[in-house]
C-alpha cells in the first residue's frame, strides 16, 4: 500500500512539478502554523485574556505576515516569557523562509514561465485577419518592413526555428533605418516652407510605425504551434524557405548546396499542415497562402498540393518561384538597366505602384485602355486579365483612389509619329561571378533572345568571367550559343579580369552592361565581399578611361551590381555603382503586395516573362526601356506637353498589334519620372538622350 502511494506521489511530482511545489508550500506552512499556535497557546499564562488555540493561530499569522507584531503579541498575552519570545522569533524566521520567500519565489517563477511560454509559442494567440510568417530568411525583414507603407495597422506573427531575440533585433534595426530615412525625406520635401507650415507638413506626413510584430520560436510544421499563432484565421500566410547557412569551406560546400537544391522537404511538410488547417470549416475565408519555392522537385509537389487544395475553394495558394523570378529580373536589368529604378518604385508599397479593379468581362485590351485614358486623368491603364480570383483591369497610380477619379477635358492629341518597326538594339553583356540562380538568369536571356532576334547577328553577346569550379558546373555555358566567351579567373586575378572586361567593351559597338553577381553560397561573413571586389575592378577601368579620354561617354557602360545583404547597400552605392540590385528585396516587395492583392500574382508573372520563341503573335506584355530618338519616327521628338497628352498621343499613333502605353521616362544621370498622379499637371519635354518606359508586347 505504501509502495503504491509512493509511486503515485512520484508520478504526480514528475507530471505536475509546479503544482507539487504549491501543495508543498501550503502543507509546510499549515504545519508551521499549527505547531506554532499550539506552542504559543501552551506557553501563555492561565490568566491571559487571549489564551487558547485559535487566538494563538491569529497571533502566528500576524507575526508571519509582519514581524513587527511580535511586541504586540507578547503585550497582548500579558507576560514576558523567555520561551515565548524564542518561539515567536523562531516562528517569524521560519515563516519568512517557508511562506514569504517560497510564495514570492513561486509567483516569480510563474511570471517568468508566462513570459517564456509567450516567447516560445506555448501560449495560444487569439487574433484574426493578421499576417503569419513561417520560417525566417534574408527576405523576411524586408517583407515586414514594406508593411510600414500600407498606411494601416498591421499585426504580424512570426513562427521560426530561430532565436526570437535575434529576429526582433533585426526587425527593429530595419524599422529604425527606414523611419529615419523617411523622416529625412519628409524634411527635404518641406524645405523652403515657413516655420509654421513646415511643422504642420511634417506632423501630417511624418512616417509612423503601425506594424506590431510578435515573434515565436518553434517548428513551422507543428500543428499545435500553427494553431497557437491562429493560422486558420490569418488573412495572409507567408511560408519562406529556410535560410541556408554555409559553415563549410568553399569547395566542400558545393555538394551540400547541390543536395539542398534538389528539394526542400520542410517546405512541403509545412505547406501540407497549413493547407489542412486552412481547409477547416471554422477557418477564415479567402485566405492567401504564399509559399517560396527554389527548386523543381519542391515546385512539382507544391503544384500538386495547390491542385488538391484549390478544389476546396477555401483559400488561394500562390507559389513564388524565387530563383526563376530573380533570374528574370537580373537578366532584364542587364539588358535594360533602367528597369531597376522603375521596378523599385512600382513593386513597392510607396509612390507609384500597380493597382487593379474587378471587371465583369474581358474587354478588348486596346479598346479598354483607350476609353480609360479619355476618362481617367490620374491613372495609366495597362491591361485586362483573367486571374484566379476573376477578371481585373490593371493600372499604375499613386493610390487606389486615383483610379476612381474621372472627368475633366478629353486629352488633346499632339503631332507624334511612332516607328512601327522599332527593334531592340544588340546588347553586349559581361557577367562577373556567380550565384545559385545562374541557370535561371540564362533562361531569362534565352527568353528575351527568342522574342527579339535580328537577321544579321545575335541580339545578345555575353562574356562570362568566373572561377573554374563554377564554370565546370555550368559546362562553360555551352548550352547558350550567345555566350561567346568564358574566362577562368579567381577573385584575386585582377589583371586578367580587367583585361577581359576591357576587351569585351572594345570589341563590340554600342553600350555594355556589366552584371556583377553576389555568391549566395558564401559563408556569412563573406556575403557580398566578392561583388564589392569586382566592383572596385570595374570602377578602376571606368576611371582610367575617363582619365585618358575627356570625351569618354560614361553612359556607355552600365554597371548592375547584385547584393544580398541590405546593410551593404550604401557601401556599394557610394562606390559609384549605377544600379545596385538588392535581389532579395524584390521578392520581398512582390510577396508583400501579393499578400494584399492576390490578382497581382498573374500580372507580375506576365510582365516578367517574354513570349516563347517562334510564336506568330506576341501576347505577353512587358515593360521596356526604349530610346526616345529611335522610338519616334525619324527622330522627331514631340513638343512640350502634359503627360496626359503624350500618353494619349503615343497610344493613338502606335500600331494596333503593338499598342504602346507610356508609363514614364528616364534621363541620363538616373532621373526617373512616372506619370502617376494628375497627368494634366505633369509637364514633359523630352530630350534626345532620354529613354521611355513603355508597356507593350514587343
Amino acid at each position: 500500500m505504501l509502495k503504491r502511494i509512493r509511486e503515485r506521489i512520484n508520478v504526480f511530482t514528475v507530471k505536475n512539478p509546479s503544482l507539487t511545489i504549491l501543495v508543498s508550500i501550503f502543507v509546510l506552512n499549515l504545519v508551521l502554523l499549527m505547531v506554532a499556535a499550539a506552542v504559543i497557546s501552551s506557553l501563555a499564562p492561565a490568566s491571559a485574556a487571549s489564551r487558547g488555540f485559535w487566538p494563538s493561530v491569529f497571533y502566528t499569522v500576524s507575526m508571519i505576515l509582519d514581524a513587527g507584531c511580535i511586541s504586540y503579541v507578547i503585550e497582548d498575552i500579558g507576560q514576558v516569557n523567555v520561551g515565548l519570545v524564542v518561539v515567536c522569533i523562531t516562528t517569524v524566521l521560519i515563516g519568512m523562509i517557508t511562506f514569504t520567500g517560497a510564495v514570492v519565489g513561486y509567483v516569480t517563477n510563474c511570471i517568468s514561465g508566462f513570459i517564456e511560454n509567450s516567447k516560445s509559442g506555448n501560449r495560444p494567440l487569439t487574433v484574426s485577419r493578421h499576417t503569419v510568417i513561417l520560417n525566417w530568411n534574408s527576405r523576411a525583414s524586408e517583407i515586414v518592413n514594406d508593411l510600414l507603407y500600407t498606411g494601416k495597422r498591421e499585426l504580424v506573427v512570426v513562427l521560426a526555428g530561430k532565436s526570437a531575440r535575434e529576429i526582433e533585433q533585426e526587425i527593429n534595426e530595419r524599422f529604425s533605418a527606414t523611419l529615419k530615412q523617411e523622416k529625412q525625406a519628409v524634411k527635404r520635401e518641406c524645405e523652403g516652407f515657413s516655420a509654421l507650415h513646415r511643422n504642420f507638413y511634417y506632423l501630417r506626413h511624418r512616417p509612423r510605425n503601425r506594424v506590431t510584430v510578435i515573434v515565436r520560436e518553434g517548428e513551422t510544421y507543428s500543428t499545435k504551434q500553427l494553431s497557437d499563432v491562429s493560422v486558420s484565421q490569418a488573412s495572409t500566410v507567408i511560408l519562406l524557405t529556410r535560410e541556408y547557412q554555409n559553415d563549410l569551406c568553399r569547395f566542400g560546400n558545393y555538394e551540400r548546396m547541390e543536395k539542398l537544391m534538389h528539394g526542400n522537404a520542410n517546405t512541403v511538410k509545412t505547406l501540407v499542415q497549413v493547407a489542412e488547417m486552412t481547409a477547416g470549416e471554422d477557418s477564415a475565408d479567402r485566405q492567401t497562402i504564399i509559399v517560396e519555392v527554389e527548386d523543381d522537385w519542391t515546385a512539382a509537389l507544391v503544384d500538386r498540393i495547390v491542385f488538391h487544395k484549390e478544389r476546396l475553394s477555401k483559400c488561394h495558394i500562390i507559389p513564388i518561384y524565387v530563383n526563376r523570378v530573380l533570374g528574370q529580373i537580373l537578366s532584364q536589368f542587364s539588358i535594360m538597366p533602367e528597369l531597376n529604378t522603375v521596378y523599385s518604385e512600382l513593386f513597392s508599397n510607396r509612390g507609384a505602384e500597380f493597382f487593379f479593379k474587378p471587371q465583369t468581362y474581358v474587354e478588348d485590351t486596346n479598346r479598354f485602355a483607350g476609353e480609360y485614358m479619355q476618362t481617367h486623368p490620374c491613372a495609366i491603364p495597362l491591361t485586362v486579365m483573367r486571374t484566379a480570383s476573376g477578371v481585373h483591369a490593371f493600372s499604375v497610380a499613386n493610390s487606389e483612389h486615383d483610379g476612381d477619379i474621372t472627368g475633366g477635358e478629353l486629352p488633346k492629341s499632339i503631332p507624334v509619329r511612332v516607328d512601327p518597326d522599332y527593334y531592340m538594339l544588340p546588347r553586349n553583356i559581361v557577367i562577373i561571378g556567380h550565384n545559385s540562380k545562374c541557370r535561371s538568369i540564362m533562361d531569362g536571356f534565352s527568353a528575351f533572345r527568342g522574342e527579339h532576334h535580328l537577321e544579321d547577328r545575335d541580339i545578345l553577346n555575353i562574356t562570362v568571367i568566373d572561377d573554374e569550379k563554377n564554370l565546370e558546373r555550368m559546362k562553360h555555358y555551352q548550352d547558350y550559343p550567345y555566350v561567346t566567351k568564358t574566362v577562368t579567373a579567381e577573385l584575386f586575378d585582377a589583371a586578367l579580369i580587367k583585361q577581359t572586361i576591357e576587351q569585351a567593351i572594345d570589341s563590340h559597338d554600342g553600350d555594355t552592361s556589366l552584371l556583377i553577381l553576389s555568391d549566395d553560397t558564401a559563408v556569412a561573413e563573406d556575403i557580398d565581399s566578392a561583388a564589392l571586389t569586382y566592383l572596385i575592378y570595374v570602377q578602376d577601368i571606368i576611371f582610367d578611361r575617363q582619365r585618358k579620354d575627356v570625351n569618354f561617354d560614361r553612359e556607355s557602360i552600365d554597371v548592375v551590381v547584385e547584393i544580398l545583404n541590405p546593410k551593404n547597400f550604401d557601401v556599394v552605392r557610394n562606390y559609384s555603382a549605377d544600379n545596385v540590385v538588392i535581389s532579395n528585396r524584390y521578392i520581398s516587395k512582390m510577396v508583400t503586395q501579393i499578400g494584399r492583392k492576390q490578382a497581382l500574382f498573374e500580372f507580375f508573372s506576365d510582365i516578367l516573362t517574354y513570349d516563347e520563341e517562334g510564336v506568330e503573335e506576341f501576347v505577353s506584355k512587358e515593360l521596356y526601356i526604349k530610346e526616345v530618338e529611335r522610338f519616334f519616327a525619324d527622330g522627331e521628338l514631340p513638343p512640350r506637353c502634359t503627360a496626359r497628352e503624350l500618353v494619349w498621343s503615343v497610344f493613338e499613333a502606335s500600331p494596333d498589334n503593338n499598342k504602346a502605353i507610356l508609363v514614364g521616362y528616364t534621363s541620363p544621370g538616373g532621373k526617373m519620372v512616372i506619370f502617376s498622379g494628375d497627368q494634366n499637371k505633369i509637364e514633359v519635354e523630352l530630350k534626345p538622350r532620354d529613354k521611355l518606359i513603355v508597356y507593350s508586347n514587343h
